[in-house]
């Protein structure tokens, strides 16, 4: 059984700082005492002290996603008394959660591997100070747990004691058990999350086990810097225990006080590889868990030339829309600041996301100046495919000329990428409404079209020497086959009967919807193979704006996104009984997502099902993340799950 025990000393109590001004009193005697990942993602919280705790405006966070708000059982927690309430974010199988004061303190913090929180795991040896098992018996939320305890592993009592960043960068372990415990295979990492995990037994070969009552030092490979973080990690992948700190507070380092059970604190004299002196000044760093300025599980601060913008444009969501059908659970699906290229430096234009029917592994991503991306799933996150090529590829218009402001993409019949573009922006107050057609076995860095439809000269309205008008054109684009417009009895607006595909022989075997960000509407087009096209006229989706357009063959629906424009909603289409294209149901995004320019939204095939669930992406295209002062910033990709 795989446990993580993040936030236990060797008590089973938090390290926690003293409280700020702004934090009820006794909020370091509260707990998380009990929790559950199963259907209703109940936590349950415990009051250890003696008075009772307001947790009036208290928040919690799991793996990925900002501090949200939560509604408890009851807004005050009394002494030796318990609260609990149900996850405002799904909690998954391996997750994580952290409960916060309405300021900000991180209060108590516990990860788990794979099915640890099923049926419930709880604290075992103490309300609000034993060690996490999964229980074995039924879930106690809103009681004492039960006093049966199984086995509990030695791997909890270590504990980070003594860390610094004065340049030798060593990190000290304590183990508080009556057993060794070997921690070879673990590992370590540090607040940068471009790091990957360093095993400690890389770092330092001798340190391989730790003795009961006895110390291991390493010296950390990834370097050591003030406002930093160490994580230890179990051989599973669960987080132990961690420490942050802040601006020259690990110098000489940073220790508990009272050696191995204490919060932290700034040492006068570093005491690695035996008992902490305990002789500095409070203030240090903070333990047991806490991962202070910086979003869990995808934070990190941001690289030179990656600037976050503001989300423009947000409206209220339309009436009689429905809540998301997926799952609540959301996390970050990309590394910060990953998109920067030479013509946007600033790493946040990444709009529409297709993945490829043909190879449902391949997610394709178009950034607004002129750049392609295939990218592969590397450890949750959808990186570049190196094969393809690690920085994307540079497109242009006919004749190698131009930067396509490249919007919307959808992946058509022959294999080839086809891309919408509202302007060009080498001159970008002029509209210059085309589709693009690319292939992506071509070799090189820059791509240069097959074919080039231009349909500018429809959408007068736009040309009117404003740039923002120029740029409310072609803002997505869905293929969409021939057999679901037959299938479905699709009546033809230009001959008013039932749409016969043989009357467009060069059209190839689908239609393409175009989606126009000015207004909302939908522009069917066949793109024939001559370089001509064909208007089928329009579809209104009853939005204020389109900014994706997808085709989804396991609902056999036509999905219209639009962003904080509309409310953050996605329109599902279908033929109705008089062969007209209209809008079916209206969803709205899961209530833990950012309210941004999330301007992509893809739908695995439902070849990638499992258990009764896919996976769906947005991609935010300002990486504004969750408001002012998070460093939830830096981020375009977010991933959930939509039924199949």
């Amino acid at each position: 059984m795989a446990l993580t025990l993040s936030g236990l000393l060797a008590t089973g109590m938090v390290a926690a700082q003293p409280a700020a001004a702004a934090d009820p009193a006794g909020y370091q005697n509260v707990r998380i005492n009990e929790v559950t990942s199963s259907n209703n993602d109940t936590v349950e919280l415990y009051n250890s002290g003696s008075t009772a705790v307001s947790i009036s405006g208290w928040k919690m966070s799991d793996d990925s996603f900002s501090a949200q708000s939560f509604t408890p059982s009851s807004t005050t927690i009394a002494a030796g008394g318990f609260v609990t309430f149900n996850s405002p974010k799904g909690l998954g199988d391996s997750d994580k959660l952290v409960i916060y004061t309405s300021g900000g303190t991180v209060v108590d913090r516990v990860e788990w591997a794979t099915d640890t929180a099923k049926p419930a795991m709880a604290r075992c040896g103490g309300d609000g100070t034993g060690a996490w098992v999964t229980t074995t018996t039924a879930a106690t939320f809103g009681a004492a747990n039960a006093s049966g305890c199984p086995s509990i592993p030695a791997a909890s009592q270590v504990r980070i004691n003594e860390v610094t960043s004065d340049g030798s960068d060593t990190v000290e372990l304590y183990n508080g058990g009556t057993s060794a415990v070997s921690v070879g295979s673990w590992k370590y990492v540090d607040a940068d999350t471009s790091h990957s995990a360093a095993t400690i037994s890389s770092s330092s070969p001798s340190a391989t086990s730790i003795p009961a009552g006895g110390y291991v030092t390493f010296n950390s490979t990834l370097g050591l810097g003030d406002n930093d973080s160490v994580f230890l990690l179990d051989s599973s992948g669960n987080t132990i225990d961690s420490v942050t700190w802040t601006t020259d507070a690990a110098k000489p380092s940073d220790e508990r006080c009272a050696n191995g059970t204490g919060w932290f604190q700034t040492a006068t004299t570093a005491t690695l590889g035996s008992a902490n002196s305990c002789s500095g000044s409070t203030g240090g760093g903070t333990g047991g868990g806490t991962q202070t300025g910086q979003l869990l599980g995808g934070g990190g601060s941001l690289t030179s030339g990656c600037t976050p913008e503001a989300p423009s444009g947000t409206g209220s969501t339309p009436s009689g829309t429905s809540a998301w059908p997926g799952g609540l659970d959301v996390t970050i699906a990309d590394n910060v600041c990953a998109f920067t290229t030479s013509t946007g430096p600033e790493g946040r234009d990444v709009s529409g996301l297709a993945f490829d029917p043909s190879n449902p592994s391949v997610l394709w991503a178009a950034k607004n100046k002129n750049w392609l991306y295939k990218l592969v799933k590397s450890n949750g996150k959808w990186i570049p495919d190196t094969t393809w090529s690690a920085t994307g590829k540079q497109i242009t218009f006919t004749g190698g000329s131009g930067q396509p402001d490249s919007e919307g993409l959808t992946v058509g019949a022959n294999g080839h990428i086809y891309v919408t573009s509202e302007r060009d922006n080498a001159n970008n107050t002029v509209p210059k409404d085309t589709i693009l057609e690319f292939d992506p076995s071509a070799t090189g860095s820059t791509l240069t079209p097959v074919h080039q439809w231009d349909m500018t000269s429809q959408f007068p309205q736009l040309n009117t020497g404003d740039k923002d008008d120029a740029n409310l054109g072609f803002e997505g684009v869905g293929y969409v086959p021939d057999s679901w417009l037959t299938a479905g009895g699709w009546v033809d607006p230009l001959t008013g009967a039932a749409y016969n595909p043989a009357n467009y022989p060069l059209h190839g075997s689908g239609l393409y919807f175009a989606g126009l960000e000015w207004d909302g509407s939908l522009h069917v087009y066949g793109l024939n193979s001559d370089g001509t096209f064909i208007t089928f006229g329009t579809v209104a989706t009853g939005k204020a704006g389109v900014m994706d357009v997808t085709y989804d063959a396991g609902t056999q629906r036509i999905v219209a996104t639009c962003d904080n424009t509309c409310g953050e909603t996605h329109t599902f289409m279908k033929v109705n009984s008089s062969g007209a294209i209209v809008p079916d149901v209206t969803y709205t995004n899961p209530s833990v997502m950012p309210t941004d320019n999330l301007e992509g939204f893809a739908i695995a095939p439902t070849s990638t099902c499992v258990n009764g669930s896919r996976e769906a992406v947005w991609s935010d295209d300002g990486i504004y993340g969750f408001g002012s002062g998070t460093t939830s910033y830096g981020h375009a990709l977010y991933s959930g799950t939509f039924p199949c």
